[in-house]
């Protein structure tokens, strides 16, 4: 498991290939200036719920990966969290199948 370390401090929990994922395509829009709100679930075993952070290039970010390998990347994941970091709900981080369903279907994002 890799952290998300948000603002300096708040440190996140998130699945290394999911988060290898998430860093290239939050890096993607950040370097174009593009703020967004990132969201994901908590699982039950964590107390359950939703998180959401408004991501903008001035906020402090840094992604820490506990595995050394890094993983090959899915193109079509990557375009389905940039398309939806676009859209009114903002980029979802939901399981690769779920993320590449909903884009392919045409839908902003995956229901959170």
């Amino acid at each position: 498991m890799g952290h998300l370390i948000y603002g300096g401090s708040t440190e996140y929990t998130i699945e290394d290939r999911m988060l290898a994922h998430a860093k290239a395509a939050i890096a993607a829009k950040l370097r174009r200036q593009e703020c967004f709100l990132l969201s994901w679930h908590v699982d039950l075993d964590h107390g359950s719920g939703r998180v959401s952070l408004w991501m903008a290039p001035s906020i402090p970010l840094k992604f820490r990966f506990s595995g050394s390998r890094v993983p090959d990347l899915n193109v079509s994941w990557l375009e389905a969290l940039v398309s939806m970091g676009a859209s009114a709900r903002g980029m979802v981080l939901s399981s690769e199948e779920e993320a590449v369903a909903a884009w392919r279907a045409g839908a902003a994002s995956p229901r959170v």
